[in-house]
């Protein structure tokens, strides 16, 4: 009796230099290239080399590792990075993922203090998308908890498909932190899913960003789904390292992220699609 073939899909696996902090955006080149990621996605912050196209082109030259998307400065600690107006920061993100080749900006709903830049957010993005081949993706994120208090510090929505976006980026690590229903909010996004970032976490205030495995999010449903479909978008990994003891026990981590995530795309199938796994 034939055995079942295993089928590689074309998805890309890519290193989110976020992945190690504190580490720097030189140092995400190295490792993605060390480890056989198939490219990075720039996380633009503090760091000046994530800030520098043409720093940008030449680390990926070296190590031979493509830029497969950028994401924008949207984090409290980057409110200064590029500029202090967020749709420059997205034309900048937009010029930069051009340059470098890359297919996708990720990006993040509004704060809700940025009432003027939230109120236009959503016909701004689609008009942005309509400038350029480029995705915008929009992520989800989640409501800010302390103890028994909550704050809806995103609008107009943390989860993004309240809204009409061309492209959304599913976060595990965030749908963790919402307590989100992962595989509903991938159902409504629907043929729109355009990126993921891959994590995990276990339900908690804080947005963990575990190595996929570590937690409670189902993660190898959503990767053996999108293997099994021939998702066309990247998956990223986007984990925390900062507690790693030393550089090793980092690339033993962001190793084991790598399999977990490839392991699970390639899905068994005997002449065809394999059926989904049932939670």
């Amino acid at each position: 009796m034939a055995q079942p073939a295993v089928r590689v899909p074309d998805t890309k696996v890519a290193l989110s230099t976020a992945s190690v902090y504190p580490e720097s955006t030189a140092t995400a080149f190295e490792i993605a290239a060390r480890l056989g990621y198939d490219g990075v996605e720039v996380m633009v912050w503090t760091d000046p080399v994530s800030q520098d196209v043409e720093a940008l082109r030449r680390l990926s030259d070296f190590h031979g590792v493509p830029v497969l998307a950028v994401h924008a400065p949207c984090l409290l600690i980057t409110q200064r990075v590029w500029s202090t107006d967020p749709w420059v920061k997205l034309q900048r993100a937009r010029t930069a993922a051009e340059r470098l080749g890359a297919s996708t900006v990720v990006v993040h709903p509004p704060f809700r203090w940025q009432r003027n830049y939230a109120r236009d957010f959503v016909s701004g993005i689609w008009r942005m998308a309509g400038e350029t081949d480029v995705r915008f993706a929009v992520e989800n994120m989640f409501p800010w908890r302390y103890r028994d208090r909550e704050m809806m510090a995103y609008a107009p929505d943390w989860d993004p498909t309240q809204d009409d976006y061309r492209h959304f980026t599913i976060d595990l690590s965030h749908t963790a932190t919402s307590r989100t229903e992962t595989l509903a909010m991938v159902d409504r996004m629907g043929d729109r899913l355009g990126h993921v970032h891959i994590a995990d976490g276990t339900g908690s205030n804080k947005d963990e960003h575990l190595v996929p495995g570590r937690g409670t999010q189902p993660c190898a449903e959503l990767l053996e789904r999108l293997g099994a479909n021939g998702f066309d978008g990247h998956v990223v990994v986007e984990v925390n390292t900062r507690r790693a003891m030393s550089a090793a026990e980092r690339e033993t981590d962001l190793a084991e992220a790598l399999a977990y995530t490839r392991l699970h795309l390639a899905s068994a199938a005997v002449g065809g699609a394999p059926p989904q796994r049932q939670r």
